[in-house]
Formats: C-alpha cells, sequence, structure tokens
C-alpha cells in the first residue's frame, strides 16, 4: 500500500467512521484514499478551521477518535483551533497534514515549515497543539507511528495527536510493504481502592455527623458515561448535585436533587447550596475559571474538597484537594458509591431547594424576542436525546441558565479555549458521528458570521443540524465587558444579511422570525424536515445575561465589583 492508503486502512482498524478536512496536493493521495474507502465517509470542508472543529463535534459523544486532515503549510496551520479545542476540552482527535518534501528543506519551497532559514516551524507548532506532534520519517514507520498517535489519543485524559506526512513519502514507488492491522488498547484509568476507602470514609463521617455534602459533576463525568453511578449515588445517600454548565444534564436537571449550574451565570439555588456545604465531592471537573467564579482564592474556605479526575494535572492548578482521586468519572463514582454503602444506612431527606424562580419567569422589556424566552422554548421542543450546543457568547449563558437538559439530552459549552464558531461548525461533525440525534446550535449572528459559509456542506452532505442564530446585531459580552470595565462602549455593532434568504440560497432551509411564536412554528418546522436548518431570530438588545462575579449572588458581586473600582481608583495613602 502508499502510505496514505496504510493510514487509512489503520483508521478503519480503530473505528474511524468519518473524515474531516481540506483539499490540497499535499492531501491528494489521502483524499483519494478516503474516495476509495468502504468504511470511511469522506467530507470536504470550505475552510480546514472547520474540519478540525467537526472533529471535535464527532468525538464529543460518540467517545471515538475524531479525525481532520489539511495539506502541507496554510491548511495544516487552519487546523490549530479544532486542536488547541480538543486539548481544553478532552476530545480524542487525530490530525494529519502534508508536509513539504524534505530534499528541499531550508530552501523556501511551496508550503515548506522545516523551521529552517525563516521558514515556519510546524513541528514545534503542532507540538504546542496536541499531545504529541510526529514527523513520519521513514514509509515503514506508517502502521507505527499510526498505532502510537490514536492509543496516545485515548491515554488518560483523551485528547489531541498530529501526523506530519512528507510529500517525498507519498512519491510514484513508495511502498508501505509491512502493513498490520492497527490496534487501540488504551488501559482504563480505574480507581486505588485505598484511595477510594479514604474517601468513603471521609464521606461517611460527613453523612452521619449531619455535616451538608454537595457533588459538582463536570464534562469528564459526562464523557465516562458516569450518569447512572451518579445518580445512585445522590439517590441513595441524598446529596444534592449541582453542574457546571458543560455538566447539564448528567442526571435530570428537573431531579428533586438537581439545584442547577454552579457559575457565574449559573443558579442562585446552586450558589446557595455550594455556600451552606462542608464538603464538595467534584467529579470529572476542572474548575476552571467561570466555574470558579475567576478563580476566587476564597471559593473553598471553611469546606473539605474531594476532587476526581481522570487526569493528576488537575489536582495542582488552582484548588488543591483535600483528597483526590485519579480515576475516570465512572468506575470512581461507582467504586465511591459501593463503599460508602457498608458504611453508611439509611439517610434522612435533604433539604433541597427547587430552581430557582427566575429560571420560570421573565420579564419583557420590549417588543422582540427575549433571548431568556427563546432559550426556554429551544429546551421545551428539543427531542429526546437532543443534543444543544452553545457556541461562545452571550447566548450561551441564556441556554444554560432557562435550558433544563433532560437525562439522554446532552448540552456543550465552546470550552475552555472558547473558540468562537467552534460549534457553529462542531455540529455537523456531531449530527455525523451519530446521525440518529437531533443536534440543535444556539449560537450568536457574531459566531456565525465567522463560518456559517459551512452551511453549504451540511447541504451537500445532506446533514441535517438546525443553527438557531441569536440575532441582535452586536457582540453582547464584548460591549457588557467595555461597559463594566472601561463605561463605554466601541467597535461592537455590526450589520447582518438575511440569513434566512442565504440559508436558502444554499439550499438549507431558512426562517427569519421576530416573535416567540413565529419561532416555535418555524422550529417545529425544523425538526420535522430533516434538513440542514437555518432559524434567524430577531432578539432584544436590551437583555442582560444573569450573571454574578461572586457565589454570594447577584447583588453581592455587584458591591464587590463595586468596592474593587473603588479601591482601585483611589489615590495611595
Amino acid at each position: 500500500m502508499k502510505v496514505y492508503q496504510a493510514i487509512v486502512k489503520g483508521l478503519e482498524d480503530v473505528g474511524v467512521r468519518a473524515a474531516f478536512g481540506g483539499a490540497g496536493e499535499n492531501a491528494a493521495g489521502l483524499m483519494l484514499a478516503l474516495k476509495h474507502s468502504p468504511r470511511i465517509r469522506p467530507i470536504i470542508t470550505r475552510h480546514e478551521q472547520a474540519a478540525s472543529f467537526m472533529a471535535c463535534g464527532y468525538a464529543m459523544f460518540t467517545g471515538e477518535l475524531g479525525f481532520c486532515f489539511a495539506t502541507a503549510g496554510p491548511g495544516a496551520f487552519n487546523l490549530f483551533s479544532g486542536l488547541a479545542m480538543a486539548m481544553s476540552d478532552s476530545y480524542p482527535v487525530l490530525a494529519v497534514s502534508g508536509y513539504a518534501p524534505r530534499k528541499w528543506q531550508g530552501w523556501g519551497s511551496l508550503n515548506e515549515t522545516s523551521g529552517l532559514n525563516g521558514t515556519p516551524d510546524s513541528q514545534a507548532m503542532f507540538a504546542a497543539t496536541t499531545k504529541k506532534s510526529f514527523l513520519l520519517e521513514d514509509a515503514a514507520d506508517t502502521c507505527d507511528v499510526l498505532e502510537e498517535a490514536v492509543n496516545l489519543a485515548f491515554a488518560g485524559r483523551p485528547g489531541p495527536v498530529h501526523i506530519h506526512v512528507p510529500l517525498d513519502l507519498t512519491e510514484r514507488g513508495v511502498e508501505v510493504a509491512n502493513v498490520r492491522p492497527v490496534r487501540l488498547d488504551v488501559a482504563p484509568v480505574l480507581p486505588d481502592p485505598a484511595r477510594v476507602e479514604e474517601i468513603a470514609s471521609v464521606l461517611a463521617e460527613a453523612i452521619t455527623q449531619g455535616r451538608r455534602v454537595v457533588a459538582l459533576a463536570g464534562f469528564g463525568a459526562v464523557r465516562s458515561g458516569a450518569g447512572p453511578e451518579l445518580k445512585r449515588l445522590i439517590e441513595r445517600f441524598r446529596i444534592p448535585l449541582l453542574t457546571t454548565l458543560d455538566g447539564k444534564g448528567i442526571v435530570s436537571e428537573r431531579h428533586p436533587l438537581s439545584v442547577g449550574v454552579f457559575a457565574d451565570s449559573g443558579h442562585a439555588a446552586a450558589w446557595k447550596a455550594f455556600r451552606e456545604a462542608d464538603v464538595v465531592l467534584c467529579v470529572g471537573n476542572s474548575l476552571n475559571q467561570h466555574a470558579t467564579f475567576n478563580y476566587r482564592e476564597d471559593l473553598f474556605d471553611g469546606k473539605l474538597l474531594i476532587h476526581v479526575n481522570i487526569s493528576e494535572n488537575e489536582f495542582r492548578k488552582a484548588y488543591k484537594p483535600d483528597h483526590a482521586l485519579l480515576s475516570d468519572a465512572r468506575p470512581a463514582v461507582a467504586a465511591i458509591a459501593d463503599a460508602l454503602a457498608g458504611k453508611v444506612g439509611e439517610v434522612p431527606p435533604a433539604e433541597v431547594e427547587g430552581r430557582d424562580y427566575e429560571t420560570r419567569h421573565i420579564t419583557h422589556l420590549t417588543g422582540k424576542i427575549h433571548p431568556g424566552e427563546l432559550a426556554q422554548a429551544i429546551g421545551r421542543m428539543l427531542p429526546e436525546r437532543g443534543v444543544l450546543l452553545a457556541d461562545a457568547g452571550a447566548h450561551l449563558a441564556w441556554l444554560g441558565y432557562y435550558v433544563d437538559v433532560e437525562e439522554g439530552q446532552n448540552f456543550r459549552k465552546a470550552g475552555s479555549f472558547g473558540p468562537m464558531a467552534g460549534h457553529v461548525n462542531g455540529a455537523i461533525g456531531v449530527k455525523v458521528g451519530q446521525p440518529e440525534r437531533t443536534v440543535v446550535v444556539g449560537c450568536g449572528d457574531g459566531c456565525y458570521s465567522l463560518s456559517g459559509f459551512e452551511l453549504m456542506t451540511a447541504v451537500e452532505h445532506d446533514i441535517p443540524v438546525i443553527w438557531v442564530i441569536f440575532n441582535d446585531g452586536e457582540f453582547k459580552l464584548i460591549k457588557l465587558y467595555q461597559l463594566s470595565t472601561y463605561l463605554e462602549s466601541g467597535l461592537v455593532e455590526f450589520d447582518n444579511p438575511d440569513f434566512a434568504a442565504y440559508a436558502r440560497a444554499c439550499g438549507a432551509d431558512g426562517h427569519r422570525v421576530e416573535t416567540l411564536e413565529e419561532f416555535e412554528h418555524a422550529f417545529r418546522a425544523a425538526l420535522s424536515s430533516g434538513r440542514p436548518t437555518v432559524i434567524d431570530a430577531k432578539i432584544t438588545r436590551w437583555a442582560v445575561p444573569h450573571y454574578s462575579p461572586s457565589p454570594e449572588g447577584v447583588i453581592a458581586g455587584l458591591v464587590e465589583t463595586l468596592e474593587d473600582r473603588l479601591r482601585s481608583s483611589s489615590p495611595p495613602e
């Protein structure tokens, strides 16, 4: 086989079912190998960045390897945003990119990225955005390198890997004589029984003494499929459940022990439960910025922190746990629940306050659609096992706050790297990976404008994603930040085209809606059509997302902000 044929055969061996990439001479052989693959669906995107986001989407909930590719030079560099997203959000992704002929290294040939004589150094750049980047030096190493790369993508905390394929290894006459099956054999990260026993003893003591225990679940719990185990734990021991934005729906948000999202744009009920807790059991989260109110130093004061995570690095970041358990979330929660059952008898019902009043009631300010009501409508109408993705922007806060995610459904924001348009494009990968599920994207008009041209890709390949555009003609979060920090705003407003007309021009369905009733009608049509659909929803500019820089609540957060501003503006004594 030729090198790219061997790579495609190896991808088939490990279960890859889709390939997202950009066209180019250095990737030409790979494109042909994918064309003839009986198992892998090739999708050529309009832009390589979109391919990298789609690979993330494909891996997001399937647990399978996401695969993207690009030609050498600028095409390869367009993959960086998606690979950084895979790194921050724990997606197993493999990227393959071309590489200029090595015999011309340092001469400045087309697309050269050797790092010699003033050329860009792609090996260093990919190494900085992946778990490891490989340069294939010999055709005979193809299967070995591919096998090492895909196993590394899944090892421990999943993440991206990358392989450079020099053009000279794809020339006529270069063959892989030692083709063999590529094996995916990654040992699971299982909990240390001694640590489990230690943590169970701590929790048992707290429960029997009547101390308040809460669980805080993140995306690691979702990725691991730990929902049933977590539900069993909280129900048996009457533990209130908080989630990060990315943990929404790990247990139904209507469950009586679910108290909402703990984040700066989260729910007052969750903030209250956290404040009153004596012990916090964190499962599968990295305690990042928005889930910790900008890394508040006093967040865990007076609390015992138990942290379960698949990556030991998470125990060395902003918050040092009192007890750490290195493990994948699902076996860890199961082991803790089993150990705790032998130490604790019947537990009295927990005093858990219901979800916040403001999640149900919205005050109208203008005649246009309120984004909170738009979010509520999406949540009410999202089908069973539906996937709701929120791109970066103010719409994320509305969706995270107002949508109740049920068991079997999934919600995901744009992660810690937080690229705009990451989910506008990534949704296509989610749908390709799980075609039986409804995939809906809530995105701002700014996000959609960055990369909405991939709608043509969805139409070409008959991938029925639904994009709901929260259209207010401005970068809302940037504007709010400017106003709060500088007391003025600038360069944040813009004009939009008719997104619905654009969608129809691309061959998709397009709806422009200005009332909630019009939206619900359009959304029902989109759910039943089985076609790529864009819904352009005109929302009011006068609604501000629920937010507090303090877990003490909105008023306390405003007071803290004002005090900080006064202190910073006061002259030194």
